[in-house]
């Protein structure tokens, strides 16, 4: 049983689907970063350091630096909680009747 089409075909058509899907993930990409550019615009004012003295730009690190730190921690419990280990935990919490 022969095929209806040739191999040269064949790959001339494999070649076209891999540069279409080429494209497609490389506008997937450009899509993705201007929607994380769009969010952070819409959630995140913009710094204004301009102006301010020492001792308020040092305040504002300190400020900014408690907050990175708050958002690690909660980073690292939901990661932790994701994990299978948290899996394992919530199931366990779920099993027993105190619930802890």
């Amino acid at each position: 049983r022969k095929s209806k089409i040739t191999a040269s075909r064949k790959l001339l058509l494999k070649s076209l689907m891999l540069a279409k899907a080429k494209e497609e993930w490389d506008q997937e990409i450009v899509d993705k970063q201007s929607e994380k550019e769009r969010y952070l615009s819409e959630r995140i004012s913009p710094l204004h350091t301009s102006g301010l003295s020492l001792s308020q730009l040092q305040d504002l690190c300190r400020e900014l630096h408690e907050k990175v730190e708050i958002v690690d921690e909660e980073r690292y419990d939901i990661e932790a909680m994701s994990g299978m280990e948290g899996r394992k935990k919530m199931f366990d919490a779920a099993k027993s009747p105190t619930g802890q």
